[in-house]
Formats: C-alpha cells, structure tokens, sequence
C-alpha cells in the first residue's frame, strides 16, 4: 500500500508534458494488450474447434472447415507478432524522440535544397520542411512494414493458395503505391498547412472544408484514375448478367451508367463487389474472382486467341491454379448486388459520408483549442518550436486515440447494423436463397472460419458472422 501511494505521488509530481506523455504510452499498450488479449481468445476457438459444429454440417465439409480453420490460425499468428513489432517500434520511437529526430534530418534536407528557415525563401520554408519529415516518414514506415507484407503474401496467403503475384509484380506494386500516395499525400498536405497558416480564428472550418473537398474528389477520381493505375477495369460484357443488373437498378431506381470487372485474379484469389460515383452517375465493380463463369481461376488456361501483349508476363503474375473452383452463379451474384445495392437504397453510403465529416469537423475544432498548448509540443521533444504538422500529428493520433477508439468500436456496431439491413433488402427483393447460397460459397471461397468467440467478433467484425447472417435471412434450406 505503502509502494503504490508513493508511485502515485511520484506520478502526481511529474510536469504536465511528462503526464501527457507516459499517458500516450500507457493508453497505447492498454489498447495492445486489449487485443492480444481479444486475439488470444479467438486462437484459442480456432485451436479447439476441430469439427464442423452441428449447425453447419449441411453447408460447410469438413476439408473447407479444416482449411479455414488453419488459415484463420495462421492468419492470427501472424497478426499477434506484427502487432507485438508494431508496439514495440512506435515506443521505442518515442523514448528515443524518433520524431524530434527525423524533424531534424527534415530540417538538414530542406536546407541542402536552399529551403530551409535561414535562407527566407518565402514563408513557407517549414512548409517545405514538414513535407522533407512526411516523405521520410512514410520512406521509413514502407521500408519496416515490407518485410512483413511479404511474409504475408507469400508465405501466408501463398501456403493458403490466395496469392496470385509473383515478387516482381508485387514490389512493382508497392513502388507504385508509394509513388501515388506521394503525389496525392504531399500537395495536399502543403494545402492543408497553409490554409492554416492564413486562415486566422477560423482555420479549423476552412481546414475541414478542403479535407471535404479533397475526399469528394478522391473518391469521384479514384475507380477512374488512380485505381486503374494497379488493376485492369474492362466493362462486363453484353449477355444475360448485365441485362439482369441493368433490370435490377432500374427497379430501384439506382442510376447505374457502367458496370465493370476489374481482375482481382492477378493478385489474389479473395472476391468483393462495390459501387461507387455521385448523384446520377454511378458505376459497379466486380471482381472477376465472384463469378464462377468469368474467373480465370476456373479455366484451365489463358484462351488461345489473346494477343500476347495482353497477357500477364511470367514476371506479372503466376500461372492460375487449375480446378479450383470458386466464385458464384449469375443469381447469387445478383444476390450479392441486391445487398450492395441495399446500402444505397437505404442511404448507408450518406449515412457513412455524414458521420465521417461530423467526426472531422470536431477533430479540427478541437485541434483548433488544442494547437496553442506548448506542453504538447514538449512531451514529444519539441522544445523551441512548435510545427504545425507536428500538431497534427500529436494531437490527431496520440491525444485523440482514447476518443478514436471508441468511435471504431460505435462504427463497427453501425456497419453491422447496416450489414443486416442490406441483406433484409436484398431479402425483401426475392433474392434470399440466392444470398443464402452466395454467402456460403464466398465464406468457402475466402476461407472464413464460421466459429468466432462473442467478444473477439463483437470488437472486430465489421461483418456479422456468417451464422448469424444466414439466421437472419430465414435459414433458408439449398439442396
């Protein structure tokens, strides 16, 4: 008792910066150690369901179950050690001052160039200095995160039979990435700067108003302009499928204008299926891996009448795994469309869009009041200087984490709300046994293990389990 009352003296004494942050520390291995422990109960299903319960024997065998189940492992496995390195490098780069440093080196960079404070180019010099500290920062977190994005695919994924890449393609890939994130993170970013710079009393409106303008602008341009730049997008061709989505969007007055398959096969086996565009004009996106006619995966080979600068190089992707049969039917993929087009019916896209803008407008209002507080800037080694990148930084992802993870818990509870009410419209359109058996097959398809512990899934799943899904939609019986 007596031990505890001097740490809790000793603590009470620490200056406020030194409060502030051992709180972000303490806060940021509470949350770790939350979800190892979230984790650990969800192995510990995986490691002790070893037959199909009684509930799914007629829609899921014992290989796919067993499959599932020791990709779901390894899946786990993995996510406990990158997690464990992920913790431990972000404390080691505070209690070394990590980010005082590289502030630093960005200040050396900008200054070898003629832009740094001394030399009075213009006004903007810590401008050009925060993106010098961006461009390091991202340098540095691509570099320590690739190795583990390897081991993922080509180890995990490649074990379980979903990687389609070879190395070649996919470091092509990640340089590509890093090079769009740039050209899109460094010029607004520098916009973002700046209007705070000038925009007085009120910059936290201004601020939120472009942040706005340049996620509407993200998302109108990236199906057409940026996503293209890693995946091919061909238009669905004429036939029986598109006719029956054309009928379905009309029905409910969804104004589709296109409807593509983009060749999710090339990197990987895993399906999925959007919509995107504003207002009249919206487009649909499958991935040809969802539909059992269209899939590469399925065919035993690449039609022999392909021009040969249209296929994939053997430097591009692997050759595609014969007889593995995935996908779904032409019904079940306008199954599984009904559900997606449930959300835009029932307005969960706006909803989505509303909440997100709501919780932006509040960051910036409080970042706003909080932007003055020198201590902030000190409990993370800024001493004399107080950039306004740094600001953000600080208070947006360590001040803010407490609030942030609260509000990923409320919108995981939302999106599963959202996921029901889908899958009843998709249900109230006839489209139920259709859903039942896409719902099945895709689980099959995407190795999902049916079996989650109720904490671990109520914390995690953004998706309701499938059980629970297939419950909802009135068990409806397939031969």
């Amino acid at each position: 008792d007596g031990l505890w009352s001097i740490l809790m003296e000793t603590i009470l004494d620490l200056p406020i910066e030194n409060k502030i942050f051992y709180a972000v520390l303490v806060f940021s291995w509470t949350v770790y150690l939350w979800e190892a422990y979230l984790a650990y109960r969800q192995r510990r299903i995986y490691r002790s369901t070893m037959h199909v319960p009684q509930e799914l024997g007629k829609i899921m065998d014992t290989d796919t179950f067993e499959k599932s189940r020791l990709y779901q492992l390894d899946k786990s496995n993995f996510s406990f050690w990158s997690g464990l390195y992920s913790e431990t490098e972000g404390t080691l780069i505070l209690l070394l001052g990590g980010i005082p440093f590289l502030w630093k080196v960005a200040g050396t960079v900008t200054a070898r160039f003629g832009l740094g404070p001394e030399y009075e180019v213009c006004e903007c010099s810590t401008i050009f200095q925060s993106l010098s500290f961006l461009m390091l920062a991202t340098l540095f977190s691509a570099f320590t995160g690739l190795p583990w994005s390897i081991y993922n695919t080509f180890v995990i994924e490649e074990k379980h039979g979903f990687n389609q890449q070879t190395l070649g393609f996919f470091l092509k890939d990640a340089v590509k990435k890093f090079i769009v994130t740039q050209c899109i993170l460094l010029p607004v970013t520098s916009l973002l700067l700046y209007i705070i710079k000038i925009g007085g009393d009120f910059f936290f409106i201004y601020a939120w108003l472009f942040t706005l303008g340049v996620s509407l602008v993200l998302v109108t341009i990236y199906a057409d302009y940026i996503a293209p730049l890693f995946d091919k997008f061909t238009p669905l061709p004429e036939g029986e499928l598109k006719e029956e989505i054309e009928s379905m969007s009309k029905s409910i007055n969804f104004p589709l204008t296109k409807v593509y398959v983009v060749e999710g096969s090339k990197r990987s086996s895993h399906s999925n299926a959007y919509f995107y565009g504003f207002f009249k004009n919206k487009r649909i996106v499958l991935f040809d891996t969802l539909m059992e006619d269209y899939s590469p995966l399925n065919k035993d080979g690449e039609p022999e009448n392909v021009p040969a600068e249209e296929t994939d190089t053997p430097t591009e992707a692997k050759a595609k795994p014969k007889n593995k049969k995935q996908g779904c039917n032409n019904p079940e993929v306008l199954a599984v469309l009904g559900h997606e087009l449930g959300h835009w019916k029932l307005g969960h896209t706006v909803k989505n869009i509303v909440i997100s803008q709501m919780n932006s407008f509040l960051c910036f209002f409080l970042f706003a009041v909080l932007i003055g507080r020198k201590e902030l800037f000190i409990a993370f080694g800024f001493y004399d200087s107080q950039p306004t990148l740094i600001g953000l930084m600080i208070i947006f992802q360590f001040i803010f984490s407490p609030y942030n993870e609260v509000l990923s818990f409320c919108l995981t509870v939302l999106s599963r709300r959202f996921e029901f009410q889908a899958d009843a419209f998709a249900r109230g359109m006839g489209r139920a046994s259709e859903l039942y058996s896409a719902l099945i097959k895709l689980n099959k398809d995407n190795l999902g293990f049916p079996v989650a512990d109720w904490l671990f899934s109520m914390w995690h799943y953004s998706h309701p389990p499938l059980l629970e899904r297939l419950r909802a939609l009135g068990g409806t019986k397939q031969d």
